[in-house]
C-alpha cells in the first residue's frame, strides 16, 4: 500500500514539476537533475505524513458519528 501511494505521489510531484522549476529558474536557482531525487524522496515522505495524518482524522470522525 505505501509503494502504491509512494508512485502516487511522485506522480503529483511531476505534475507540479514544471511550475516549481519554472518558479526556481525565475529566482535564479539552478536544479541540477541528481539534486532532484533526495528532494522527490522528502516529498513523498511529506505527502506520507499528511495522507496518514488524513486517514487518522477520518476515522476519528467516522468513530464519533
Amino acid at each position: 500500500m505505501q509503494h502504491e501511494k509512494s508512485m502516487e505521489f511522485l506522480q503529483i510531484a511531476m505534475k507540479y514539476f514544471p511550475q516549481a522549476k519554472e518558479e526556481l529558474d525565475k529566482a535564479g536557482i539552478q536544479l541540477e537533475p541528481e539534486a532532484l531525487q533526495p528532494l522527490l524522496s522528502l516529498f513523498t515522505s511529506v505527502m506520507q505524513e499528511a495522507y496518514e495524518l488524513g486517514k487518522a482524522d477520518a476515522e476519528s470522525e467516522k468513530a464519533t458519528e
